[in-house]
């Protein structure tokens, strides 16, 4: 079979020639040639492969009739392998490039009819290794080839899946590198690189797969998590959102290498530091020696993932092993070659054209699921990705005992420069008896997860956009459609001037006789109600055609809005509440005062700030005042429950600050040189953070 495999190669092609020419150059006549008894191709093999298919005899019949001589006269002493070799490492095998393919399958077939102990074995699994590697990093775009090491008695073992996570390690944040092979977990720490030297692996730890286990809840104490304040993580934001606005006026002013250069490295301290701070997810990985393992992972999505592939692996037979120090050196120095995920997700490492994401507003349908075995009670949750974090912004009401929800639900979910939607599919568990808690956290069960890239080309039209999201045999259709900022954020008044949305808020208050508009009094009661232990209350996305449905209600005075109300997911509520403010034909805060506002919280004094932040708000007209007092004084009773529904003080600021005080659209941009323009992106994410500190 290698000479079937070798004889292959030769009669390629004539496009391939000139490659196969500078294989054979090394073969021409040894001296000692007339002595070998054995050659490693006969005159008649060569000529039963050849003629046994006549068309590749015509195709190539000047080039066999040249070749037989030089085969006549091969070494047995010389290696296959060998030859290979030094092709591989002068990258003669990738002239042309298209010949990589080939070359690797060629690779793989010799090495399957090559015993271990023949000497060209170790060579020819070099040269595969070398060539698989310039293959996945000429197809970075494409999904990675899977990549192995031999192990001894031949055995491969190949890497499935590999990703930067942090562990938690006595109680602090580390970074790692974790690699998912065949038959084991493998948790490394990239080194620093010193003088130049190229980058190394450290090994911290390993597990045997047929060791491994995921631990639950009920067999582990309850899991402390060391965790950023969320204004620390905010400061990380508008670092990030500067020096990216620094490095664009850079490369517009074509200004020294060095000053970009001393700012991409800031960014990535940055960014590299919101990565580390920002997960709090927990996957507990337990070796059966007694050892286990923290990582934390910042969206359910990647958790699943993880424990997919490791529990697939795990079906297949595996005896337990140790390795010895010398083994794991060796795997440890492989994984440089190995790795698919070659660096970290930070925009410092993105390209000068690629995208930043996309700001403003996406309307997602969920509308059906199909492909379900069994009846379910099952529920969608959405999740976007924000500075390189994914964050669960919408959920659909369970829809029960059906292998066909029909959701038809309808979502508007900012956008902050994001670049992917993810959906997961879950069945909802209600029998406590059988709760599977595991790492504490949701105790009912994905059934399927899928994603799709938010092309702007894509989205750019107003038309919605169907789609049909695949996940574990399940298909989700969905329709999206997305508003840009400059449409998303306009404010205008209301051509209903009988109504409540989009009518200014003294006009409302002076028609109802009232201090504060009845649509707030009315949210917020019944909020109150059935709202404050909801998580992520405010943050999570209400259900759009319920959020119109009493938007409708309200402006038209509907006498039944309460009892709707009752009948709604209260995420809805909250979403009416929040409309009802953006709707605004001016901010609460009113446009007079925003650059008031703007200034007083820049101040670097904090007594002279908060002075003039209190006059500031006792300077605003008395509806708008009181009206901001009374959710105020709603917003600190549902940050009290912040253990229970996720919502500090500053995460409702996230949501509120914005909403609160975003200008009419004239108002709006902040004034920047307009020598040295920011992009829309960093200039929004700046004006939002000092909203949000507002």
């Amino acid at each position: 079979m290698r000479k079937r495999v070798l004889s292959g190669i030769l009669a390629s092609e004539e496009t391939y020639l000139s490659h196969l020419e500078a294989l054979l150059l090394p073969m021409k006549p040894l001296k000692a040639a007339a002595t070998t008894s054995q050659p490693v191709l006969t005159v008649q093999q060569i000529e039963t492969i050849f003629f046994k298919v006549p068309e590749l005899y015509e195709i190539h019949k000047e080039f066999y009739d040249s070749l037989l001589p030089r085969v006549q006269q091969w070494s047995h002493h010389q290696c296959v392998g060998d030859l290979f070799q030094k092709q591989v490492s002068k990258s003669l095998l990738y002239k042309p490039v298209d010949r990589v393919t080939r070359s690797t399958l060629v690779l793989h077939d010799l090495l399957k009819h090559t015993p271990s102990s023949h000497p060209d074995y170790p060579l020819l699994q070099d040269a595969l290794r070398i060539s698989q590697n310039f293959l996945s990093s000429i197809n970075e775009e494409s999904t990675p080839r899977r990549q192995s090491m031999t192990v001894k008695k031949g055995e491969n073992r190949q890497l499935l899946k590999d990703g930067f996570m942090v562990e938690l390690v006595e109680g602090a944040r580390k970074l790692r590198h974790v690699f998912l092979f065949t038959d084991l977990l493998l948790c490394a720490k990239l080194k620093k690189q010193i003088g130049g030297k190229s980058q190394q692996y450290d090994s911290k730890w390993y597990i045997p797969l047929s060791d491994l286990t995921f631990q639950t809840a009920e067999e582990s104490e309850p899991l402390p998590i060391p965790q950023a304040p969320d204004e620390e993580l905010d400061a990380i934001k508008i670092k990030i959102s500067s020096l990216r606005s620094e490095i664009q006026r850079e490369r517009r002013a074509n200004k020294g290498s060095k000053v970009m250069e001393r700012l991409k490295k800031k960014l990535s301290e940055q960014e590299l530091l919101l990565l580390l701070n920002s997960p709090n997810m927990p996957l507990r990985v337990h070796n059966r020696s007694g050892k286990s393992y923290i990582f934390l992972i910042s969206s359910d999505y990647e958790r699943a993932e993880w424990k997919e592939v490791i529990r697939e692996q795990q079906k297949k037979c595996f005896k337990t092993f140790s390795l010895t120090s010398m083994e794991l050196q060796m795997l440890t120095n492989s994984c440089l070659k190995l790795q698919t995920v070659h660096q970290l997700p930070l925009t410092v490492n993105k390209e000068e054209d690629e995208s930043t994401g996309l700001y403003g507003f996406l309307n997602v349908i969920v509308h059906s699921a199909s492909g379900l075995k069994q009846s379910l009670n099952l529920y969608c949750t959405l999740e976007v990705d924000s500075f390189g974090i994914f964050v669960n912004k919408a959920k659909t009401r369970v829809y029960r005992y059906t292998t066909e929800p029909k959701w038809n639900e309808e979502f508007e979910i900012e956008l902050e420069g994001s670049q992917t939607l993810r959906l997961l599919c879950y069945e909802k568990s209600y029998n406590k008896a059988k709760m599977n808690k595991e790492d504490g956290e949701s105790t009912d069960r994905i059934m399927g997860k899928g994603q799709i890239a938010l092309d702007p080309p894509m989205l750019q039209g107003k038309d919605w956009q169907r789609t049909v999201i695949p996940m574990n045999g399940i298909e989700v259709k969905i329709s999206m459609k997305f508003t840009s900022r400059e449409f998303s954020l306009k404010r205008m008044s209301s051509r209903k001037p009988m109504g409540v949305f989009g009518v200014n808020i003294s006009s409302v208050t002076k028609r109802e006789r009232s201090k504060v508009p009845y649509i707030v009094r009315q949210c917020l009661e019944e909020i109150e109600r059935r709202g404050m232990e909801e998580v992520g209350i405010y943050r999570v996305s209400g259900v759009a055609t319920d959020i119109q449905a009493l938007k409708t209600a309200f402006d038209t005075n509907n006498k039944d809005v309460s009892v709707m109300m009752s009948e709604m997911d209260v995420n809805a509520i909250a979403g009416t509440l929040k409309l009802y403010f953006r709707e605004l034909p001016e901010p609460l805060f009113t446009d007079e005062l925003y650059p008031n506002f703007a200034g007083g919280i820049a101040l670097s004094d904090s007594v002279a700030k908060e002075s003039c932040m209190l006059n500031l708000l006792l300077s605003l007209p008395e509806p708008n005042l009181v009206t901001f007092l009374f959710l105020l004084d709603h917003l600190k009773r549902v940050a009290e429950k912040e253990s229970v529904n996720k919502m500090s003080l500053h995460n409702l600021a996230t949501v509120f600050g914005p909403t609160l005080l975003r200008p009419a659209e004239k108002d709006s941009k902040i004034p920047t040189n307009p020598t040295q323009p920011i992009t829309m992106g960093d200039s929004w994410s700046l004006e939002v953070m000092s909203q949000v500190h507002i």
